[in-house]
């Protein structure tokens, strides 16, 4: 399920990192409450294309607890780095990866994905799960993620949509205005954690207004797959 959004002001990185911290503690409930589940197999989806390439060192941007990289480990790679600026998210995300046995695999720093700490070239994939529409700067963090990446690699995307079809596209606007926030100031116990996704659905960029703005960051290939009726789209970019 989607990272909630919080609206482009002065200081809206910080603003994102004190709100994740905040709700850290439920975020993983409360994505696989919200979506039914459906968040696992969007995952799934991304990872089974991914392997196609076998990459060996994979970059998981805003990684937050580190499901995509979790899900990521059955390709067994060399390496995946998860990076998020939310300290509380990547603590939940150590436990995990702890429990599972995955510490020699996966490794989980604070980083911001619009300034990576990273050389060029340096990863054979790069993934991102509902992470972008958080990003103050979309521009400069695609571009990052294409700077990082091995030339010839590819960059897999998972972000919300607004769905087109009926009566699909009349439930999801219901669903997500009116009954999505309602559950997630219940559960997250936070006042507006949730009260952001209708509105950022609809200011992110869609489709092929993204594919540009990935060609302009410095992919030569972009695409993407409408998943679940186009609730959520997949977003392939090759360097």
């Amino acid at each position: 399920m989607s990272k909630p959004h919080i609206t482009q002001t002065p200081g809206r990185k910080q603003q994102v990192q004190v709100m994740f911290n905040t709700i850290a503690r439920r975020y993983d409930l409360l994505n696989h409450l919200l979506s039914m589940g459906i968040d696992r197999g969007w995952r799934k989806k991304l990872v089974k294309l991914m392997g196609q390439d076998k990459p060996q060192r994979i970059l998981d941007m805003a990684t937050g607890t580190a499901d995509l990289a979790i899900a990521a480990a059955k390709l067994n790679p060399e390496n995946i780095t998860g990076t998020d600026i939310a300290e509380e998210m990547l603590a939940i995300g150590q436990e995990k990866v702890d429990k599972l046995g995955l510490g020699n695999m996966i490794k989980l720093l604070k980083a911001d994905s619009e300034n990576l700490p990273f050389e060029d070239a340096e990863f054979d994939a790069a993934m991102v799960a509902f992470g972008v529409r958080n990003y103050e700067n979309l521009p400069k963090g695609l571009s990052e993620m294409c700077r990082v990446l091995k030339p010839g690699s590819r960059a897999f995307i998972l972000e919300f949509s607004k769905p087109q079809q009926f009566p699909i596209k009349q439930l999801f606007g219901f669903y997500s205005r009116f009954i999505l926030p309602f559950i997630g100031r219940l559960v997250s116990k936070h006042s507006t954690a949730y009260s952001y996704l209708p509105e950022s659905v609809a200011a992110f960029p869609q489709e092929d207004v993204f594919i540009t703005i990935m060609h302009k960051s410095g992919f030569s290939k972009a695409v993407f797959i409408r998943l679940s009726f186009g609730i959520t789209n997949l977003y392939i970019g090759t360097k």
